[in-house]
């Protein structure tokens, strides 16, 4: 799953502070119910916060006990809670200390200090002092977060990792420490070095039209791996982006050509609605000049429904819409041109128009209308099924003129067995009669 902004009033897709969206799994009922945190530790390493401090918080807010099983990685609280209610708690714990109060950035670290917890951001130098008023703080004050592992705490038993990184240092622990995070690696804005030049902007422009021209520079691909909320909308919203994003490119002019076409399949698949789309095509790409537009997009239309059954369904829906709703009175008599049309430009499948025809549905029109559109396709029907067992019938006269030969000479092969006319004396019509034996040997 995608990851979101760590400051989620930040809209910019392009914010380099990331973490994974909160994932929460119920176990077991009536009393003993529980909700897991399945990705705590996760969320933890990118906050740089002890994954006990954000499990601790939902117990305050939610009036809930917690459970830490820091050996197995489970982080619980008791009761049941959906993700969504989590997560939004989740942003309450990031305001109140994750984020800097003058900066907006959650590059700091939690220091305990004379019972008081400051929080020092890295980004900016600013110190705060934490409001000491919450519940959590009693927890942190008594578990403070190891300098060393911010995503650890003091006191905690340390695993295999950590003996090792000790081991390797020496005894009298000679090895320099490791940096509290990543952050720390940066120089503080007093600090003095040896950059040549000191007017260097670090900062990165999030303002919209910075945004805008950042996206702009991308290619299409890039746009399409691109960090975006649109997988997390309903079906129903993400099919409405691939509506709008269909007619753009059709007032742009950019349905047909391999490089177009790849585009737009792409976009469908981002929004993973591409077995849905036909359904949208139909709507937008078709009217009533349907059997000249299909000729112009059956490369397009082809990319979304070749071997792809569910595809065909989709498009026999909006073809259902187009014809029994918005174009009743001139695409009604042409109902059955327009099915053999996407049946000879291989759009939709012959298995697919029969089985259409076998059920009468109202999901996409009334039953009434549905009715009507099978009966003016009957005569396509009718033609379909005859088509399809005159072929079979060939098919099976073809295998009963053949017979397998087998020699014992070693030649092997097959020998296509006309059938023979008899003159009435016994002969056939070359002169041999019907009772010679065909030499097997002579293949």
């Amino acid at each position: 799953m995608a990851n979101i902004n760590i400051n989620r009033d930040v809209t910019d897709q392009f914010y380099r502070y990331k973490m994974p969206r909160l994932l929460a799994k119920v176990e077991g009922k009536g009393n003993g119910i529980k909700t897991v945190i399945v990705n705590m530790l996760e969320i933890a390493k990118a906050l740089h916060r002890p994954p006990t401090y954000p499990t601790k918080f939902f117990g305050c807010e939610l009036g809930a006990q917690t459970q830490f099983d820091v050996k197995n990685d489970r982080f619980i609280v008791n009761g049941s809670h959906d993700s969504a209610k989590l997560q939004d708690l989740l942003h309450n714990f990031i305001k109140r200390y994750v984020l800097c109060e003058e900066c907006d950035n959650p590059e700091t670290n939690l220091v305990v200090k004379k019972n008081m917890i400051l929080a020092r951001c890295i980004a900016c130098g600013h110190q705060m002092d934490i409001d000491m008023r919450h519940k959590l703080t009693t927890f942190i004050l008594k578990n403070p977060p190891n300098n060393e592992d911010p995503c650890t705490t003091i006191g905690t038993t340390p695993s295999k990792k950590d003996k090792k990184t000790k081991k390797a240092k020496g005894v009298n622990g000679d090895a320099s420490p490791e940096p509290a995070s990543e952050f720390s690696k940066a120089p503080l804005p007093n600090q003095h070095h040896d950059l040549e030049d000191d007017d260097v902007d670090w900062g990165e422009d999030v303002s919209d039209a910075a945004v805008a021209e950042r996206m702009e520079a991308l290619t299409g691909a890039a746009k399409s791996m691109t960090v975006t909320d649109d997988l997390e909308k309903s079906p129903q919203e993400r099919i409405n982006i691939f509506y709008e994003y269909l007619k753009a490119k059709k007032s742009a002019d950019q349905l047909t050509g391999s490089d177009n076409e790849k585009a737009i399949i792409g976009e469908a698949e981002r929004l993973d609605i591409k077995e849905k789309a036909p359904l949208v095509m139909v709507e937008v790409l078709l009217d009533s000049n349907i059997l000249a537009q299909l000729k112009t997009y059956r490369n397009l239309f082809c990319r979304f429904t070749s071997e792809d059954a569910k595809g065909q369904k989709y498009m026999m829906g909006g073809l259902e819409q187009l014809i029994g709703v918005v174009h009743t009175a001139s695409l009604m008599p042409k109902t059955p041109h327009v099915l053999k049309l996407c049946y000879e430009l291989d759009i939709i499948d012959e298995e697919v128009i029969i089985d259409w025809d076998s059920k009468i549905s109202k999901k996409y029109v009334s039953k009434e209308v549905s009715k009507e559109i099978h009966e003016k396709a009957s005569p396509f029907i009718k033609w379909l099924k005859e088509a399809e067992e005159e072929s079979s019938e060939e098919e099976e006269e073809e295998e009963d003129g053949v017979e397998v030969a087998f020699s014992t000479s070693g030649k092997v092969g097959t020998e296509v067995i006309k059938p023979s006319v008899s003159n009435g004396n016994g002969q056939t019509a070359n002169g041999q009669d019907d009772e010679d034996d065909f030499d097997i040997d002579e293949i």
